[in-house]
C-alpha cells in the first residue's frame, strides 16, 4: 500500500481520488511515498528516504526546494493551466477596474454613511473618478503560457489591441493563440507602445527584477502594470520612483507587501489569483492524478524538474531511473539489465537540462531477489539518484 500525506486544505475533489482507492493510505504515520501540498513551506522539511514525489496543487513551486528534491531523486509536479481561467478573469477584472478608477471610487462611496443627501454628493463628486475605456487601448502580454494566452485572446474579444512577447512560446500555446495577436520581437517594443502590460512568467534567478529601472526608462508614460505572477518580478525601489514620476500610472499586484502598500497608485489584491472554488478543485484533481500516475506507472506529466515521459503501462515489470544527463548512462543501465534472463520490450529516455529519466519495460517480472539486486547495481552507477521497479 502506498502512503500519501497532505498539507494545507486540499479540495475534497482531489482527496477523494486517494481516499476511495484501496491501494492508498492517506495521511498515515511513518514514511510517505508522496506529498500533496499547496502553500506549505518545504524548504526546511526533512524529506524521508521513502519519498518519491511531491505534487503541488498550483503552478508556482517557490515553496518547494526543487534542486534539493532533484538531488534526492524526488520528482516535483505542479499543475500548470489548472488555475488559468481563474487568474485570467482576475486580470481582466482588474484591467477594467484600474482603467475606470473603480476601487478608489467605491472606497470613497463607502465613506458617505453620514451624508444626508448621498445622491447629490455623488453627482458632484463623480467627475473626480472619470476613467477610460479599455477598448482600443494597447495591451502588452508578456509570457504566453496557459494564462497569458487566455488573457491575450479575451482582451482581443474586449476590443483591445494586443501585443505579446514570449521568445520561448510552445507549439501548443502558439496553436491556441489568436492570429490577431501581434508579436513583439523584443520586450522594449512592449514597454514603448503599450498602455497596459500584464506579465505571466515564472520567477527564476533570471527573471527576478524582470521589470527594473531600465524597463521603466523605456516605458510609455502613463502605463498601467498588472502583476499576477510573482511580486519579485518587479524591482520595487525602482517602481516607487516610476510611480512618483508618472511613468507608471498604476501598479496592480496580487502580491502586496510592506513596501508597495506605502506607495501611491498601487492597487493591492490579496493574492486571489487562484482563489476560486473551481480553481482549487481543478488543481487538487490534477495534482492527485499526477501523483498517482507516477507512483503506479512511473509516467511523468508536468514535472518541473524532469521532462514529460510516458509509455503505456503493460503491468509486467517496469524499471525507472532518474539520473544525470551524461554520456553512456543509458548504455550502463541496459548493460546492467542484460545480466538477467529478460528482454527489453520497450524503452524511452528523455532529458531536461542536466537531468534525465529512463523507463524500460521488461517482458517478464523479475524475482524479488533479482529486483533487489537490480536496484543495488543501478544505484551504484555514477549519476543515478533514483531507481524504481514497478
Amino acid at each position: 500500500m502506498l502512503t500519501i500525506n497532505t498539507y494545507n486544505a486540499i479540495s475534497k475533489s482531489g482527496l477523494s481520488l486517494i481516499e476511495d482507492d484501496i491501494n492508498y493510505h492517506l495521511n498515515g504515520e511513518g514514511a510517505p511515498d508522496g506529498l500533496l501540498v499547496r502553500s506549505k513551506n518545504l524548504h526546511d522539511f526533512s524529506f524521508p528516504a521513502s519519498l518519491k514525489a511531491i505534487a503541488r496543487a498550483g503552478a508556482g513551486v517557490n515553496n518547494i526546494p526543487v534542486d534539493d528534491c532533484t538531488d534526492k531523486g524526488i520528482v516535483v509536479f505542479n499543475t500548470p493551466g489548472a488555475n488559468a481561467n481563474a487568474v485570467k478573469e482576475l486580470v481582466l477584472a482588474n484591467l477594467i477596474a484600474s482603467a475606470r478608477n473603480l476601487y478608489s471610487a467605491v472606497g470613497w462611496a463607502n465613506t458617505l454613511h453620514n451624508e444626508e443627501d448621498v445622491s447629490t454628493v455623488v453627482e458632484a463628486k463623480k467627475k473626480e473618478f472619470v476613467g477610460s475605456e479599455i477598448k482600443g487601448k494597447k495591451l502588452g502580454v508578456v509570457g504566453l503560457g496557459a494564462i497569458g494566452v487566455l488573457v491575450a485572446n479575451d482582451a482581443l474579444a474586449l476590443g483591445m489591441d494586443v501585443v505579446a512577447y514570449d521568445p520561448f512560446i510552445s507549439v501548443d500555446a502558439a496553436w491556441r493563440l489568436s492570429q490577431d495577436v501581434k508579436r513583439a520581437h523584443n520586450i522594449e517594443d512592449v514597454w514603448a507602445q503599450c498602455d497596459f502590460v500584464t506579465f505571466h512568467i515564472p520567477l527564476t534567478d533570471k527573471t527576478k527584477h524582470f521589470v527594473n529601472n531600465d524597463s521603466f526608462m523605456r516605458m510609455k508614460k502613463g502605463i498601467t502594470l498588472l502583476n499576477f505572477s510573482r511580486g519579485e518580478l518587479v524591482e520595487e525601489s525602482a517602481l516607487g520612483d516610476a510611480l512618483i514620476a508618472g511613468t507608471v500610472k498604476k501598479y496592480v499586484t496580487d502580491f502586496p507587501n510592506e513596501h508597495v502598500l506605502k506607495l501611491d497608485n498601487v492597487i493591492p489584491v490579496p493574492h486571489l489569483g487562484a482563489s476560486t472554488v473551481e480553481s482549487e478543485e481543478n488543481c487538487a484533481v490534477m495534482a492527485a492524478k499526477q501523483l498517482k500516475t507516477y507512483l503506479e506507472t512511473g509516467n511523468i506529466k508536468h514535472a518541473v524538474n524532469l521532462p514529460d515521459v510516458e509509455l503505456p503501462y503493460s503491468g509486467k515489470m517496469r524499471v525507472t531511473v532518474m539520473h544525470k544527463n551524461i554520456p553512456n548512462m543509458v548504455g550502463g543501465i541496459t548493460t546492467t539489465l542484460s545480466g538477467y534472463a529478460v528482454n527489453i520490450a520497450d524503452m524511452i529516455n528523455r532529458s531536461k537540462n542536466t537531468w534525465a529519466y529512463t523507463m524500460i519495460d521488461l517482458d517478464q517480472k523479475l524475482t524479488e531477489e533479482e529486483q533487489n539486486d537490480v536496484k543495488t547495481k543501478l544505484k551504484a552507477i555514477d549519476g543515478v539518484v533514483s531507481v524504481r521497479l514497478i
